[in-house]
């Protein structure tokens, strides 16, 4: 297995990493170099430049409005904008519910949402998370009656990631409680307008708002906004996670933070030197970056075979573990390299950006599935137990 980028591949990052240069507003990249929290503002302003480009989608085909990139033009084009300073694009449009719509959606659904996706029209949330289902996302209560032509739709969704800027949301949502749990489910498509739905931020540990809960009161959705056949909502959440999983390993945002790590070992300083010059963080930085080095290798399998297969299976859990694992790593050492001001507040009674992120991150081994739980699916998988 060759894992070397070809010269049409280097003369690629090229092309991606002039574009990043030249067109990211320096607002935003300092924002994200700073470490600080990107605005609606921002993250609509910079899809929509790469929507202006051709590259709002980078994972779609051409038949949609992606540039119909393959695996590894993907995997550059991903490096090189975290690498440039470049805010995120929204996953939950782009990498999952748009892969859902292409494959399981009818003509029409694919028609009305897709387009809308890249051009940052609609900006998406996931409803799958309940507060007495995480991890056991099969054990969701959220029920959705069927009424002539529609659902009317009751419960509650929590965790939401962005949902206060939504216009979209994605549900599962139990459709049938006679039969095995994860056989009842069905996939919604739900206007964050409709009548009947209530948002209530969660303030985060550092004064943030980013996550959600989602009330729906006798929510009335139409039968045209169910993805798939009635119950078949867990075959459909099966495959948006591994999309979700296999993004979680976010190479380009850990290479750019660990960057970030190593210019502040130079100059914070611990008892008169730098944090660079004390054997044992140094020692702790470079485990990390071989850590990285590594986790990119893998990385590099997945996506050669995924070309060649076209679906990453559960090395997916694989990425997700040790990409979760590093970042959170990385921000530890950040933190601590910020010493006591890492407990000062700012004026507006936020915490720096340091200690944000280091907070922030501690969700990265639950979301998008436990990493317990992906070990599971290793063991069961990979090891064949």
């Amino acid at each position: 297995m060759d894992l070397n980028f070809t010269p049409e591949e280097e003369a690629f990052r090229a092309e991606v990493r002039a574009f990043a240069r030249s067109a990211m507003p320096p607002e935003i990249r300092e924002t994200v170099e700073r470490g600080e929290h990107v605005d609606r503002n921002h993250t609509i302003r910079w899809q929509k430049i790469l929507h202006g480009k051709g590259w709002g989608a980078p994972s779609w085909p051409r038949e949609w409005g992606g540039p119909g990139w393959d695996v590894v033009q993907q995997h550059i084009f991903d490096e090189e904008m975290a690498l440039a300073g470049a805010p995120r694009q929204l996953p939950f449009g782009l990498r999952m519910v748009g892969p859902v719509l292409m494959k399981f959606g009818d003509e029409a659904q694919k028609r009305r949402f897709l387009p809308r996706i890249p051009s940052a029209e609609d900006w998406w949330c996931q409803g799958y998370s309940e507060p007495g289902a995480g991890s056991d996302l099969a054990s969701l209560t959220t029920r959705a009656e069927r009424k002539s032509d529609r659902y009317v739709v009751n419960g509650q969704k929590t965790w939401t990631t962005l949902a206060q800027h939504a216009d979209w949301i994605f549900c599962l949502v139990r459709t049938d409680s006679s039969v095995k749990k994860q056989e009842g489910i069905s996939f919604l498509l739900i206007d964050m307008k409709s009548k009947g739905v209530a948002v209530r931020p969660i303030e985060l540990l550092d004064g943030s708002v980013e996550v959600n809960e989602v009330w729906l009161d006798n929510v009335e959705v139409p039968i045209e906004q169910r993805i798939g056949a009635e119950n078949q909502g867990w075959t459909i959440a099966k495959y948006l996670l591994e999309h979700e999983r296999t993004n979680i390993a976010n190479i380009g945002i850990n290479k750019r933070e660990l960057e970030r790590a190593r210019r502040l070992a130079r100059t914070k300083l611990r008892n008169g030197r730098p944090f660079a010059e004390d054997p044992l963080f140094a020692a702790r930085l470079a485990d990390v970056e071989i850590e990285l080095m590594a986790l990119e290798i893998l990385n590099l399998r997945v996506l050669s075979e995924a070309r060649a297969r076209g679906a990453p299976g559960p090395m997916a859990s694989m990425l997700k573990i040790r990409g979760s694992e590093i970042i959170q790593r990385i921000a530890e050492l950040i933190v601590e390299m910020q010493g006591s001001s890492a407990l000062v507040t700012r004026s507006d009674g936020r915490l720096a950006p340091e200690p944000a992120m280091y907070l922030n991150l501690r969700k990265t081994t639950i979301y998008g599935g436990s990493n317990e739980i992906q070990r599971g699916i290793i063991a069961k998988h990979v090891l064949e137990l």
